[in-house]
């Protein structure tokens, strides 16, 4: 019998206590907040296009942006020193028309003279405009335009109306035969297109102008006798004569007064029309 005994292994404790260690390390660098500019390597970390980065995720992302633009048809942006045909490239490039007549455009090109679409159309490809844009300025002026014509027109109407208004009080009953006669004198000497196209300071057509009309009211009463004057068209009467006629009209037993006269109607509608007269 083997009275040799033999020692009890001792196992180490050091590794385990090693791995305990570590686990305590990491963890406490996971609870510490990682600073992403550490990350960057102290060369770039004043780049200007790296301070809008605050994680790696962004940065990624750029990163993968960027590369997809890589190969992509770029169009240069012309510097100080570019030439006219640099920018002429440009303008192609964009989508702008070889030509001026290059424009087209979704509205009647007849709705426009064409001298002043040809000199439009001119510039704009000079300026480089895309046809969108072309088209917008022109549809955009139209407008303006349009509105401008309404505006004057309103204008010129309640201009007459004003100018008619005032006449016919001062004229009275020979508000008719003078108006006639002041129209025909201006328009022998100024010409109908003249009077009816050009637009005064306030506005108002020259032959809607009070002041214009009753001038040339007073030169026809000086030229009464002239041909021009004078006309071959309706005649005039006086004040006086007018309220004569209405006495004959109105005289007791006349037509007028009898409602079974077939002439009844006329003479009322005649004696009316003879009142509004006097009445200016």
């Amino acid at each position: 019998m083997d009275n040799q005994t033999t020692a009890p292994e001792v196992q180490s404790e050091q590794p385990t206590a090693v791995v305990q260690e570590t686990t305590e390390a990491t963890a406490e660098v996971s609870n510490q907040e990682v600073n992403f500019k550490d990350l960057i390597p102290e060369s770039f970390r004043e780049e200007k296009s790296l301070q809008n980065f605050n994680n790696m995720e962004d940065l990624v992302k750029s990163y993968l942006h960027a590369q997809k633009l890589v190969g992509a048809d770029k169009i240069p942006v012309p510097n100080k020193h570019a030439t006219e045909e640099d920018w002429k490239e440009v303008f192609k490039r964009l989508g702008a028309p070889e030509h001026p007549d290059g424009y087209k455009y979704s509205f009647k090109e007849n709705e426009i003279h064409p001298e002043q679409l040809k000199a439009f159309n001119q510039t704009a490809h000079k300026l480089g405009l895309l046809p969108q844009q072309a088209e917008s300025l022109i549809k955009f002026y139209n407008e303006m335009n349009t509105n401008q014509i309404q505006s004057l027109e309103s204008n010129a109407e309640q201009t007459q109306m004003q100018t008619e208004a005032e006449l016919k009080k001062e004229f009275g009953p020979q508000y008719a035969k003078r108006l006639d006669q002041a129209k025909r004198l201006a328009t022998s000497t100024l010409g109908e297109e003249f009077l009816n196209n050009t637009l005064l300071q306030d506005g108002s057509r020259l032959g809607d102008n009070l002041s214009v009309i009753k001038a040339f009211s007073n030169l026809a009463d000086k030229l009464s006798e002239d041909e021009i004057v004078k006309g071959d068209g309706i005649g005039y009467m006086t004040a006086s004569e007018i309220q004569k006629q209405i006495e004959e009209l109105t005289q007791e037993g006349s037509a007028y007064w009898q409602k079974s006269h077939p002439n009844h109607k006329r003479a009322v509608d005649e004696v009316y029309k003879l009142r509004e007269q006097l009445n200016g």
